[in-house]
């Protein structure tokens, strides 16, 4: 199977952002990461050990769980539909260019990310304990997001207008962009004993550092709202300074200056 084909298909899943322009990046964002691993898992059906056939059940169970997820909280949630009304708007305004553009850029992302289980399956290398140990990095990255929106789901239950400081929050302050970086280091990893070539072990690299870079933009985009809403909170001053932003353990609070990263 054509890695043309994980493209088009990864196309055809985010193409929801056309109806609203932040759905690129989150309800299509999960729709294709679903998308490709059922495309994989059909593409390379009699191929497939239980590893594999593993790891392309995780992508499509994490694909339908964040986008359903996602879109729940966008057409359910009351308080989060007044965070995206100026997206609404701004997404009536944006010029079909531009929300091609996007597009085109989300499509190869989402392809470049999973590329290394595509080139695993494509070159036909068999389960090894590389494959194993990202697997199960992959799956302690989805439990972590699992538990992250339950215990945030939970707290803000109870108070909605208080910043979430307990569970899985004491370890970092962005638990979910954590499970993203631990899943797509995980499917890095199931591809390092597998890609053949410059190109392959280029497109494999380039994808893991797209999505840290998005992870740590949402960082920075999470920390600067929060910091409207709490910032006059002693509380949340004392949190902000004492628990890392997003990697556990690294003295790193804050990303507001790194102006790199879109806000």
């Amino acid at each position: 199977m054509s890695i043309w084909i994980v493209l088009l298909v990864s196309m055809l899943a985010s193409s929801v952002g056309f109806i609203m322009y932040i759905w690129f990046f989150s309800v299509g964002y999960g729709l294709a990461i679903a998308a490709i691993g059922l495309t994989l898992l059909i593409g390379f059906w009699n191929s497939l050990k239980m590893p594999e056939l593993l790891a392309c059940l995780l992508l499509i169970a994490y694909g339908l769980r964040l986008g359903g997820y996602l879109l729940f909280r966008e057409l359910k949630n009351a308080a989060y539909r007044k965070v995206l009304n100026p997206e609404i708007d701004r997404s009536k305004k944006m010029p079909i260019t531009a929300k091609m553009g996007l597009w085109i850029v989300c499509g190869i992302l989402y392809t470049l990310m999973t590329c290394p289980l595509y080139f695993r399956l494509a070159n036909g290398i068999p389960a090894d304990p590389m494959l194993i140990l990202g697997l199960i990095i992959m799956v302690c990255g989805v439990l972590l997001e699992i538990v992250a929106d339950a215990q945030k789901g939970a707290v803000k239950k109870r108070n909605p207008g208080r910043f979430v400081d307990s569970g899985v929050y004491r370890l970092v302050r962005c638990p979910n962009y954590l499970g993203e970086l631990l899943l797509w280091l995980g499917m890095l990893l199931t591809g390092t004993t597998a890609l053949h070539g410059a190109l392959q072990w280029i497109a494999a690299i380039v994808g893991f550092l797209l999505i840290v870079w998005v992870m740590f933009s949402g960082a920075r985009r999470l920390e600067l709202r929060q910091d409207r809403n709490y910032g006059s909170d002693p509380q949340y001053q004392n949190y902000i300074h004492t628990v890392p932003i997003i990697l556990p353990f690294v003295p790193l609070y804050s990303v507001k200056k790194y102006k790199f990263l879109v806000a």
